[in-house]
């Protein structure tokens, strides 16, 4: 059967039980998943196999599992990327809004930016900390700020939100060294330096027109601020009405957000500068080892998430309370973890069936300018199964033959950046982050397709433009 054809009934599949049954997005993503797998056959798990560089026999190996093994690899692989940093990132978030620190890093944000700013200073700090951070992280971590300012302008909610989103996400598939831009370089040969100030210049454009839309967006429709299993609204608003001798120290509030964005970025910053050294002294070395266990995503959320508990401790004296308040996030977390896990236990699923294989014959079949086409073949991965960084890595294999920049007539960074655009396109119910913003804002699934897959899918064709303009009026060869 064609990958096209199973896309399409995965695709019915997710949305009927979600729309019409009312199944739980877990149940929904799950059966979805396992409709395609049992669609695959063997022959095509063998292609896909060698595709992905297996040999003869990891190849044979890989197509005889039974369809329930695959399925729980493909699941357990999205656990083992996002399970520990969706339960700290969860912890962080609750010890944050019941002491009151998230209070107060609001009023601080306020007083320093002006009410009017806000929504800018959410914009310009989510895309300058996604550069060397996931996006996932950096929406873990400033969710929590966007709802205690949202109680006093709950009017602004979605604003806020979209604000987060659009500076985050671009940053993640145009800047360096995040895996998918960082991947895309080495293999079209393009210099880190070009691509992360090329990519820095697009995702501005970007993040520009996300912002436009985002108010076009919060204008038109209304996202209430909801009751989560977290916290409630009535006692975000009660939190207002404390006096700041009443609520953490600013430096122990921040300290939590703050804490791991320096640990991983710090790790980033010197793996690429000292640990590219022709000569390292045995000192520099142990160091290195140091900052690189310290940097590891997993670890560093860990090691903020207990200075949060500490911080929660000191302002919920009373142990039974603060028991619940550590076991009602870590409930809250596991239903995330389950249906994220689920998107990408679909999302592996569908990359199975060979659809990447088919966006490469349709690529070379079809004569197109090559950035349209790059675009294109990646948007086309990118929704079929999910991944913004697989679908990167995809169209890389299709399109790196053409990254010599006398047959292009131009640098081949515009190509890496066209590629990452591409990414972009219309996320939904197979990608991870589609359920990360859906679950931990308290959003539906209807609202998450406007406030999140338009605003990329906006964003993404403005990128496109935007590189195809600079192409022609700066070709930098």
């Amino acid at each position: 059967m064609s990958p096209l054809i199973i896309l399409s009934v995965g695709l019915f599949v997710v949305l009927a039980c979600i729309i019409v049954l009312r199944l739980h997005a877990f149940l929904s993503l799950l059966l979805a998943a396992l409709v395609v797998g049992a669609l695959t056959s063997t022959g095509t798990l063998y292609d896909y196999a060698i595709y992905q560089g297996m040999t003869d026999a990891e190849a044979q190996s890989f197509s005889s599992q039974i369809l329930g093994k695959r399925l729980a690899n493909a699941f357990g692989n999205t656990c083992a990327k996002v399970g520990i940093l969706i339960a700290m990132a969860s912890i962080i978030g609750t010890a944050l809004l019941k002491s009151g620190g998230a209070e107060q890093i609001v009023r601080k944000v306020m007083a320093l930016f002006g009410k009017k700013n806000v929504s800018l200073a959410f914009l310009t700090g989510s895309f300058t900390l996604a550069i060397p951070v996931y996006f996932d992280t950096v929406f873990y971590l400033m969710i929590p700020i966007v709802k205690s300012l949202s109680v006093r302008r709950t009017k602004e909610y979605a604003l806020f939100i979209m604000c987060v989103v659009a500076g985050g996400v671009m940053a993640h598939s145009l800047v360096p060294p995040t895996p998918g831009p960082l991947f895309v370089a080495e293999e079209l040969g393009v210099d880190l330096g070009v691509m992360m100030l090329v990519g820095i210049l697009v995702g501005l454009i970007t993040v520009f027109a996300g912002y436009l839309y985002a108010i076009w967006a919060n204008k038109r429709w209304s996202l209430p601020l909801r009751d989560t299993e977290e916290t409630s609204i009535k006692e975000l608003e009660s939190f207002t009405a404390k006096s700041d001798s009443d609520l953490p120290a600013f430096g122990w509030a921040i300290l939590p957000i703050v804490l791991p964005i320096i640990l991983i970025a710090g790790n980033t910053v010197l793996q690429a500068t000292l640990g590219k050294m022709d000569t390292i002294s045995s000192g520099t070395e142990t160091f290195l080892s140091v900052v690189k266990v310290l940097g590891d995503s997993n670890l560093a959320l860990t090691l903020s998430a207990l200075i949060a508990l500490n911080l929660l401790r000191k302002f919920t004296p009373d142990r039974k309370r603060f028991s619940k308040f550590v076991g009602s996030s870590l409930s809250s977390a596991g239903v995330i973890i389950l249906i994220t896990a689920a998107g990408g236990a679909l999302g592996g699923m569908l990359q199975q069936t060979g659809i990447g294989m088919t966006v490469q014959e349709m690529a070379a079949n079809y004569k197109m300018a090559v950035l349209p086409l790059a675009f294109v073949a990646t948007a086309v991965v990118r929704t079929a199964q999910g991944s913004a960084t697989v679908a990167m890595i995809t169209a890389i294999g299709i399109l790196s033959s053409l990254a010599d920049s006398g047959t292009l007539g131009f640098h081949p960074v515009y190509l890496a950046i066209a590629i990452g655009c591409g990414s972009k396109i219309f996320p939904w119910m197979n990608d991870s982050g589609f359920w990360i913003v859906t679950k931990m804002s308290g959003m539906e699934e209807s609202d998450t397709i406007k406030y999140f897959s338009f605003l990329l899918t906006v964003m993404g064709f403005t990128g496109l433009v935007a590189v195809m303009i600079l192409a022609k009026l700066m070709p930098l060869i």
